[in-house]
């Protein structure tokens, strides 16, 4: 209830900030479509409850910046699969900032997905919106073995691995936006990842110079084992 009470606030640009100056090293020729995004996210997303109105102040800073700077990490036509979507965070500023990559936003509750999709289809050719959780087998299909899979605040390296790794393809990469406590996770979750394939984590710092602070991401990458043959029997 209280977040429906938030909600029912509803959003306002006015508490959005000027859009900062460092967006067009990060957006290019395309922060009028990041700008667009922040407006919505401020108003509709804030009344639909994909984000809580405190966040709109620290928007570009906090969330859109932030999200961006993983473009860092990708190469121009590589598929990255957004797991956990929800307002679009990070898929959405990746998509923007990188036209040449390909984004699937991974949402299973139905109101935020329609969200992804009134705001995605008409503005984003590079995105589509696959919903449903990312265990499911209907997921794993249609992603179809993604070069990179992303997250942020969906959950932890317990649930996340097995969750993210079915959808890469051999040799590719999960990249988890993190927080300070990166490398105490990876210490203390080191066997999930090796159980679920990912190999050699590490902690990635994005966007040094453009946000601060820098944006931390675990990546790790994906080795499905070999299947062993068994040797014939002679006779």
């Amino acid at each position: 209830m209280e977040r429906r009470d938030d909600a029912a606030a509803g959003g306002s640009v006015e508490d959005l900030p000027p859009t900062p100056e460092v967006a067009a090293r990060v957006f290019g020729d395309r922060v009028p479509l990041a700008e667009e995004y922040a407006r919505v996210l401020a108003t509709d997303g804030v009344v639909r409850g994909l984000i809580g109105p405190r966040e709109v102040p620290r928007l570009w800073e906090r969330h859109l910046l932030n999200c961006a700077v993983l473009g860092e990490l990708l190469d121009a036509g590589e598929t990255m699969a957004d797991v956990g979507s929800g307002a679009g965070l990070p898929g959405i500023p990746v998509a923007i900032a990188r036209p040449d990559v390909e984004v699937i936003l991974v949402e299973p509750l139905l109101r935020r997905a329609v969200f992804l999709e009134e705001f995605c289809s008409p503005r984003l050719p590079n995105i589509r919106v696959v919903r449903g959780r990312a265990e499911e087998r209907a997921v794993v299909e249609a992603v179809g073995g993604a070069d990179v899979v992303t997250s942020r605040a969906v959950s932890g390296f317990p649930k996340l691995a097995p969750w993210s790794a079915p959808l890469l393809r051999d040799g590719g990469r999960l990249l988890a936006l993190k927080g300070s406590r990166a490398a105490e996770e990876i210490e203390e979750h080191g066997a999930v990842l090796a159980k679920a394939g990912l190999r050699n984590p590490e902690i990635v710092q994005c966007g040094v110079g453009i946000v601060d602070p820098a944006t931390t991401v675990v990546r790790a990458t994906r080795h499905k084992p070999v299947a062993k043959v068994k040797a014939k029997r002679r006779r």
